[in-house]
């Protein structure tokens, strides 16, 4: 399927729609979820916990809780067709997005925009946010078993060590699926 918005298009299973919804399998209709070890995943040291994802809200959007300790900060990356938002909960950070620099604290909500460069760093020994991305569907890869493994508790895991290259280029790889591009290490953008 092949779904153009403005300038913007998408490939694959996204399906949205006003019409009336019909309940996926496990879910009765509307529902309230807080972070827990069933929902959540380890994702190189950070938790991720889905609070709903795409299938529940016909691909409109997808929200997560992100536990993250300092030091696992993200590379540089865009997304082409998904918006991004984050509400700070606990800790600080500092966003890189485009050219621009936003310092972030509890009650600090910051907009990454589809097809702007961002990364960001975690200034305090851990963050908790809530990550929106919009059309949904992106959640699906931090839930991946090659790359998550079910939540031992709703506290950070326990420190792995760094990932491996095969590792970071699979994820790559799989992230490019979901129209999302690594242009860089963490942090700022490089000159030159």
């Amino acid at each position: 399927m092949r779904i153009l918005t403005g300038e913007r298009s998408m490939e694959g299973n996204l399906h949205m729609t006003t019409e009336p919804r019909q309940e996926p399998p496990g879910e009765e209709g509307p529902y309230a979820r807080r972070m827990n070890r069933e929902s959540s995943v380890s994702y190189i040291d950070c938790l991720f916990s889905v609070l709903v994802g795409s299938e529940q809200t016909d691909g409109r959007f997808g929200l997560m809780e992100m536990v993250a300790p300092k030091g696992r900060n993200p590379s540089r990356h865009l997304h082409y067709t998904d918006d991004e938002g984050f509400y700070v909960l606990e800790g600080e950070l500092t966003f890189y997005v485009g050219e621009k620099t936003y310092q972030a604290s509890p009650g600090t909500f910051v907009f990454l925009p589809h097809g702007v460069a961002h990364s960001y760093t975690f200034e305090t020994d851990s963050v908790r946010m809530l990550s929106i991305v919009a059309p949904g569907g992106l959640e699906r890869h931090f839930r991946d078993p090659r790359f998550s493994e079910p939540a031992k508790g709703t506290t950070l895991p326990t420190p792995g060590g760094a990932p491996d290259l095969e590792l970071l280029e699979a994820m790559a790889a799989d992230l490019a699926s979901y129209g999302t591009e690594v242009v860089g290490p963490p942090g700022p953008p490089r000159e030159g």
